[in-house]
């Protein structure tokens, strides 16, 4: 039997912080188990990505009493920046380091070099990656997220209701999202900002005073964090996805939201355009405005809550597009098919 040992932060199961690559990587040991590989799984505790000396330690003796030609999967928050960790154990173990963030620099270069493959969520970043550090095209393998099957959200005729779905940092674009709302101010919606809100409190902060000095008191609401069946009802209570991100490797949010038939008010940054993809037909299921740019994001929400017949077409393309997303398994046979082709 195939054997596997998955390293990952210590934090995954935190209900507090969940995250896209929390779920990915959950969903891939799920789904190695499933395709009959035993999975054994570390948590190494520590601060990552920026780890201190324990944390170090814990991984280097966790990676040492691994045996010879043990293939190992670790996750890119802890691998990419321990490069010194992992070069004692380049030659004895198939270490994977599986990418979710880029991080470009020498660190990450040297920490890369020490594995026998490398997989990513999105082609976006594969690419950076081989531009970047100069890999081998054949040591560099996507495998997307998968998205579970939902059912579909029924929407309102009127469109109003908004839902931005993602951690309260300033990558994610809330203050963008913020200023755009309010130069549409004068038309009916409401905003329901679903994520973590402690990753920076200092941020989350200024957001609510930004959104009180723009009037929006009451239409721009924060949940927090929420999973499961919370999480499903607020996808489900949305007539848009609306994500203002400064940078995103994927954006898994996309096709939870296209699984729904949500359409999607994106910025075209990293792989998003991968995951909004196209219907068969090849319309688009949502619409795409450049980064940094509050005008453009709040010209599209204006055409979409204006425009009856935009958001009939969007909805209809996102149905289509629900159709042909790719489900966890397809995700976790790529990775099973890198692991195979590192083993001793």
């Amino acid at each position: 039997m195939a054997v596997v040992h998955v390293v990952l932060p210590g934090d995954i199961d935190d209900p507090a912080t969940p995250s896209g690559g929390n779920h990915y990587d959950r969903r891939v040991c799920a789904g190695l188990t499933a395709l009959g590989w035993t999975v054994h799984e570390h948590g190494v505790p520590g601060d990552w990505p920026q780890p201190d000396g324990r944390a170090r330690a814990g991984l280097a003796g966790l990676l040492a009493d691994l045996p010879v030609g043990t293939p190992v999967l670790l996750d890119g928050l802890v691998a990419s920046v321990v490069p010194e960790v992992l070069a004692p154990h380049a030659d004895r173990l198939r270490l994977v380091v599986l990418v979710h963030m880029p991080m470009q620099g020498d660190t990450e270069a040297a920490a890369l070099s020490c594995a026998a493959a490398v997989v990513t969520t999105s082609g976006w970043t594969r690419d950076r990656l081989r531009q970047w550090y100069r890999l081998a095209p054949d040591r560099v393998h996507v495998a997307a997220p998968g998205v579970e099957p939902a059912t579909a959200a029924a929407g309102t005729v009127a469109g109003n209701r908004l839902l931005c779905v993602a951690t309260v940092v300033p990558h994610k674009g809330h203050d963008l999202l913020v200023g755009a709302l309010a130069e549409v101010a004068e038309l009916p919606w409401t905003l329901d900002c679903v994520g973590a809100l402690t990753r920076d409190p200092a941020y989350a902060a200024r957001l609510r005073r930004q959104v009180a000095d723009r009037g929006l008191t009451g239409r721009v609401r924060w949940a927090g964090s929420r999973v499961g069946t919370d999480l499903a009802a607020a996808y489900a209570d949305a007539d848009l996805l609306v994500l203002a991100s400064r940078g995103e490797t994927y954006g898994m949010v996309v096709t939870e939201a296209l699984a729904r038939g949500l359409p999607v008010l994106a910025t075209a940054v990293g792989g998003v355009p991968e995951a909004l993809g196209r219907a068969p037909d090849g319309d688009p299921p949502g619409l795409l405005v450049p980064p940094d740019d509050p005008a453009a994001l709040a010209d599209a929400l204006r055409r979409w809550l204006d425009g009856a017949a935009l958001r009939q077409r969007l909805r209809r393309a996102a149905l289509a597009r629900r159709g042909a997303l790719a489900g966890w398994s397809a995700t976790s046979t790529v990775i099973a098919h890198v692991l195979d082709g590192v083993r001793v």
